[in-house]
């Protein structure tokens, strides 16, 4: 018997090692890369481009049309996206040790996978394995093979060390750098820090609280508005076990499983609405505060998108009172015209510039400007603001912010209220300007004096000397809502 010759195996040329395969789409892990890049490259914001990917995956899952996207895979979208987002100064310090180049010379979509991989290899429960190969097959599917190859060199090398070994790697010594160590553990810029702990002054036990609380997910709060809808229903609805009252406004219900609140009926018909605490609060507070004669006319100055002004809307209908909503831009005095349809008392909503108001002066008995700000009371919702804020923002917004003020203290009647809102804790965005109002710094001083908004927030703690409040995410589970409240004198 004679030996067989050893059957070779066919050669294809130029096809060395293991023959090629097609790179496997995840439609999770694309939908994030999607959102991520609509983030960087048009400046949107999470909360607006997420829900409508969201929504499409779901539908085209429904119609057969694409892959299979339950509530699980949505779930772990938004994770993604919104961890990668508010810990991408960690990230982006960690992998910068990782790699051989400047982290500007990395194309920006290279970046995007690299940080969704590092967080769920740092930031989630994800096996190592799963985060690298899941991470690299994204890479192939939006990059292609040979950037893929540098994905997954770089995710290895994070891979050796878990969070906490890292960090102690990338950040400094807090003697010697506290700002550094702070920006770089809790993944935000270094003058975002400098300017939080000027609002918040202290150790760094409180600004480190404050800093960990800008990257927890905020939960969804809703807002019963008065005479449409209660808490009780909202809690009924819900089911029990997946809502609670809110901490401090009557209005409240927090949902404590997550959940969709537009598939609730009082959303869907407009009586209640999504709306974090601390914008309830500077609305309540508004209408709380004491009144001498008429509280016939109300003006929300500044309305858009609409959450505040549906609320003054219904406060203020329970009393016989109107309310003009006005809002510069358009699209978002339509958005204010959808909060307000269905308020049962008189209202009327028109796009006007409030530093140069339609309506004559001196016509109402309360007036709120929630003014445009740099949003760093809000970075739990809009983790993106804080990598695209710069610190000349400040002075940039201080001309509109005085502008607005003085034109609402023009519009107040003699003993009418004014209250001056933002969402920022930074003091020249907060008290400097009301400051600068009162006292005549760059034009003429204007006739008001202070209400003290604590006695009109009881149960509410830790406000400070007063007269106006500051409120805090790591105090107050809220933005961080700045609110002064005036009476005009003359």
């Amino acid at each position: 018997m004679t030996d067989q010759p050893r059957r070779r195996r066919p050669h294809t040329p130029n096809r060395p090692g293991k023959p090629y395969r097609r790179p496997q789409k995840d439609p999770v892990r694309i939908l994030a890369f999607e959102a991520l890049r609509a983030v960087d490259e048009r400046d949107a914001y999470a909360n607006l481009v997420l829900p409508p990917l969201l929504r499409k995956a779901r539908e085209s899952a429904e119609a057969g049309s694409g892959p299979r996207f339950d509530a699980r895979d949505a779930a772990l979208a938004t994770e993604l996206v919104y961890g990668t987002l508010r810990h991408q100064g960690t990230y982006d310090a960690i992998i910068a040790e990782c790699v051989d180049r400047p982290l500007r010379d990395v194309d920006p979509p290279v970046l995007d996978v690299l940080n969704l991989g590092a967080h769920q290899l740092l930031g989630t429960r994800i096996p190592t394995h799963a985060a690298v190969s899941a991470s690299v097959e994204l890479a192939r599917v939006v990059l292609g093979d040979g950037r893929a190859k540098f994905v997954n060199a770089v995710l290895r090398r994070i891979a050796a060390h878990d969070l906490d070994g890292w960090l102690e790697r990338v950040a400094p010594p807090y003697d010697e750098d506290p700002e550094e160590y702070l920006g770089v553990r809790h993944s935000h810029p270094r003058w975002v820090v400098s300017a939080l702990w000027d609002a918040l002054g202290g150790g760094s036990a409180g600004m480190e609280e404050l800093l960990a609380a800008d990257n927890e997910r905020p939960e969804v709060t809703l807002v019963a508005r008065p005479g449409r809808s209660t808490p009780g229903e909202l809690l009924d609805a819900v089911g029990e076990g997946s809502a609670v009252p809110g901490r401090w406004s009557p209005y409240a219900v927090r949902l404590t499983e997550g959940g969709e609140p537009g598939a609730l009926e009082a959303v869907r018909e407009g009586r209640a609405g999504v709306q974090d605490e601390g914008s309830q609060l500077v609305a309540i507070a508004l209408a709380n505060a004491p009144l001498e004669g008429e509280d016939r006319r109300w003006l929300d100055g500044c309305a858009g998108p609409g959450g505040k002004a549906a609320l003054l809307g219904a406060l203020a209908a329970e009393r016989g009172a109107s309310l003009l909503a006005a809002e510069k831009q358009p699209h978002r005095a339509r958005l204010v015209a959808r909060a307000l349809a269905g308020n049962p008392g008189p209202y009327q909503v028109i796009a006007a510039d409030g530093t140069r108001p339609p309506w004559r002066p001196g016509g109402f008995d309360r007036v709120l400007v929630d003014v445009p700000c740099t949003g760093l009371g809000a970075l739990r919702r809009r983790p993106e603001a804080r990598w695209r804020r710069r610190p000349e923002d400040l002075e940039g917004f201080a001309p509109l912010q005085r502008g607005l003020l003085r034109e609402a203290l023009a519009s107040a009647r003699i003993g009418g209220v004014v209250g001056y809102a933002t969402c920022s804790p930074h003091p020249a965005e907060t008290r400097a300007v009301v400051e600068d109002i009162l006292k005549g710094r760059g034009g003429p001083a204007v006739s008001a004096e202070w209400i003290d908004v604590r006695p009109l927030l009881p149960g509410l703690p830790e406000l400070g000397e007063g007269p106006d409040i500051q409120l805090w995410p790591h105090r107050h589970g809220t933005d961080a809502m700045y609110l002064a409240l005036l009476r005009r004198t003359g």
